[in-house]
């Protein structure tokens, strides 16, 4: 939608470590990043570096940027612009700042922030695998076109990220989530701790007699690609690859339970982003296994866990399925005309083309744009 758009709109990476400032026009940068160091422990010092980023970068452009817009790391009334709470990664910020209007006020222009699932999800739906899985079933032949998206991505949470009819989903509060809903196995406590690095790391050091074993997921998914270590060229026993391959079983049969709820409540694809889905391979059979899985009625019935059919859109044989569909001619009652009916439900999960980074970068740029438009028709 934006992909030609010649606004230009400042964008930046927020992390605890590193701030990484940029500008883009039409979904593509236009400036050399600019990365400086986020002095998150000070919030005078976090700002002031905010604003001398955001200075330089809009120094560097050829023309007068329209908005800032980016992604925080935790929670905030992203609505007003306004960051605080529990956050780890910026501890100054967790009384509460006024990040949107400060800034707003020091640039005279739009400032927009939101969280990092909701604008991955937004950067996937408007330049990313949804336009993309559309054009695929419009070249095939197929006469479906899809609008809901939910965008997860795998790190150090689970976040996620929801589109609807293609537009962002915020919400009351914006506080669309699914790390907290309960893990399947233990009602008592929340999925992220069982789909997220931490419990690749913790699985395998259970599985193995060696919680302290210091190895990153990385590592693990070479253990359970059955690599020999890089360093010493040691191969992995036959014991920590069935343990490394069993922590990533374990981490998408959890991450395809919460999503099945979500996308049972949102009728939406999927797409997979962040760092873990490297280990897909590990990963994706356990989650697509859950979300095709069946719970039971009181007599004993089978029902699905989710209402529609589950294709791995990455699959050419299950995406041919996926467009096809079950189409057949239905004859209209009373008369000899027929029409077309297709009575299969589906989705699909498939993974990010873009990158998680990407991705949010984009979709930071086009909710700014979005929201610019939508205050013009005013």
């Amino acid at each position: 939608m934006y992909n030609t758009d010649q606004r230009t709109v400042v964008t930046l990476d927020a992390g605890g470590t590193n701030l990484v400032f940029g500008a883009m026009r039409g979904c593509e940068f236009v400036v050399e990043p600019l990365t400086l160091p986020s002095q998150a422990h000070n919030l005078d010092l976090c700002l002031k570096t905010m604003v001398e980023g955001f200075r330089t970068i809009i120094r560097r452009l050829d023309r007068r940027p329209e908005a800032i817009s980016f992604a925080f790391p935790g929670p905030a009334d992203y609505a007003d612009g306004i960051v605080g709470g529990f956050l780890p990664n910026f501890p100054s910020f967790r009384q509460g700042v006024a990040l949107g209007p400060f800034l707003s006020k020091t640039f005279g222009m739009p400032v927009f922030i939101n969280n990092d699932g909701d604008l991955f999800a937004f950067g996937e739906a408007t330049a990313g695998v949804l336009p993309e899985i559309n054009a695929r079933i419009a070249a095939m032949g197929g006469d479906r076109q899809f609008r809901n998206l939910l965008g997860y991505t795998f790190g150090t949470g689970l976040g996620v990220g929801s589109v609807v009819n293609g537009e962002l989903n915020l919400g009351n509060n914006s506080c669309v989530e699914t790390f907290c809903l309960p893990f399947k196995h233990n009602h008592g406590n929340m999925v992220e701790d069982f789909a997220a690095i931490r419990a690749i790391t913790r699985v395998y050091g259970e599985l193995t007699g060696n919680p302290g074993h210091g190895l990153t997921p990385r590592d693990i998914c070479d253990i359970a690609d059955g690599k020999a270590d890089e360093v010493s060229g040691k191969e992995p026993t036959l014991e920590e690859t069935e343990a490394a391959r069993e922590a990533f079983r374990r981490f998408g049969e959890a991450a395809g339970d919460a999503m099945a709820t979500a996308v049972t409540l949102t009728d939406s694809l999927i797409v997979l982003g962040g760092g873990l889905t490297g280990a897909s391979r590990h990963i994706l059979p356990s989650l697509l296994k859950e979300l095709r899985s069946n719970l039971k009625t009181l007599d004993g019935s089978d029902v699905g866990r989710v209402q529609m059919k589950v294709f791995d859109l990455d699959d050419p044989l299950e995406f041919e399925q996926f467009v096809k569909g079950e189409s057949r001619p239905l004859k209209v009652y009373g008369f000899d005309e027929t029409v077309s009916y297709d009575p299969m439900k589906r989705t699909g999960v498939c993974l990010s083309r873009l990158g998680a980074s990407r991705a949010i970068q984009i979709g930071a740029y086009t909710y700014a744009l979005s929201r610019l438009d939508a205050i013009n028709l005013r």
